[in-house]
């Protein structure tokens, strides 16, 4: 699971820093998760190939989170783009993009899909064979979810000696480790357990931004891999968390550890602080866990 940050600070952007958008690489798979301002620029600054992306997430319609996305649908045209691609992200973000295409007489050259969300429940929007994403309802100021990237380990190891010890055929494999039990010539059934271990549970990554402090998300991230959760202020501004509905480092660090996460990741920093690494200070009192400062074009192999 690698894990690019192509910008990661709140509000505006400026001549050193860039608003939320990342680059997750999970099962051989590449999702683009927000997309604030100069995205596109982003991603030709760390060379990565715009055809892979082929599902984009947007957690709200607050600029510093979409207004780099018409741009980048936009670049995908001049690119003569062929292939689908899918958003996903609050009802309204169809209605906004396609009045920008139009106004500009810019349609584009390939199918756009539009998955509008609108449920304050959890729900699975996104699964294949490999990969499951489910939201996490978030508390902020507009309608906001949060994403969770599950790696799914379909198939079963097969325990080789008790394969052999029967004289299996190696043209079952593959159904073994589909699960199947096997028949031999004789009539026996040899059931899957036997024959296969449990599959290794693949990864996990739960982005989280932007929200305030709430355990009601807890459920749904417990036990994940990787907690990437906004933390705009340090413990010494938590006073404004409430009414702009933001979190700090602190409460991000205890997200992580009720959530039993194994590694947390901090940004969505306020461009007030001019070092970053107070953050991890601040939440390493209180989650026990690996800490880690995102920061723009910061990549995380994990």
């Amino acid at each position: 699971m690698k894990l690019t940050i192509l910008g990661c600070y709140a509000a505006t952007p400026r001549s050193i820093t860039n608003p939320t958008s990342q680059v997750l690489e999970i099962a051989n798979q590449m999702f683009l998760i927000d997309a604030g301002e100069g995205t596109q620029v982003q991603l030709r600054r760390r060379k990565i190939k715009f055809q892979r992306i082929n599902h984009i997430f947007i957690s709200h319609l607050h600029g510093d989170h979409f207004y780099g996305l018409i741009g980048l649908i936009s670049t995908f045209t001049l690119l003569n783009r062929q292939s689908d691609l899918h958003v996903y992200g609050p009802k309204g973000i169809k209605e906004v993009i396609l009045l920008q295409l139009r106004l500009a007489n810019s349609f584009t050259g390939y199918k756009l899909f539009f998955h509008e969300l609108t449920s304050k429940d959890s729900q699975v929007i996104y699964q294949d064979h490999k990969v499951r994403v489910t939201t996490i309802p978030l508390d902020h100021r507009v309608y906001t979810n949060g994403f969770l990237f599950e790696e799914l380990s379909d198939q079963r190891k097969l325990r080789l000696g008790a394969i052999m010890d029967y004289g299996i055929d190696k043209c079952y494999y593959q159904k073994i480790k589909d699960g199947s039990d096997i028949t031999l010539d004789s009539g026996q059934v040899i059931s899957n357990k036997e024959l296969t271990y449990d599959p290794e549970k693949g990864q996990s990554y739960a982005f989280c931004s932007d929200t305030k402090y709430s355990e009601a998300i807890l459920p749904i991230i417990q036990g994940v891999d990787v907690l990437y959760h906004e933390s705009t202020f340090l413990d010494s501004e938590s006073h404004y968390t409430e009414h702009t509905k933001h979190s700090t480092a602190k409460q991000a660090a205890k997200i992580a550890e009720l959530a039993k996460a194994k590694t947390l990741i901090l940004g969505h920093y306020s461009t007030r602080y001019s070092d970053i690494t107070l953050f991890k200070q601040e939440a390493q009192s209180v989650f026990q866990g690996q800490i880690l400062n995102a920061d723009d074009g910061t990549i995380f192999n994990l």
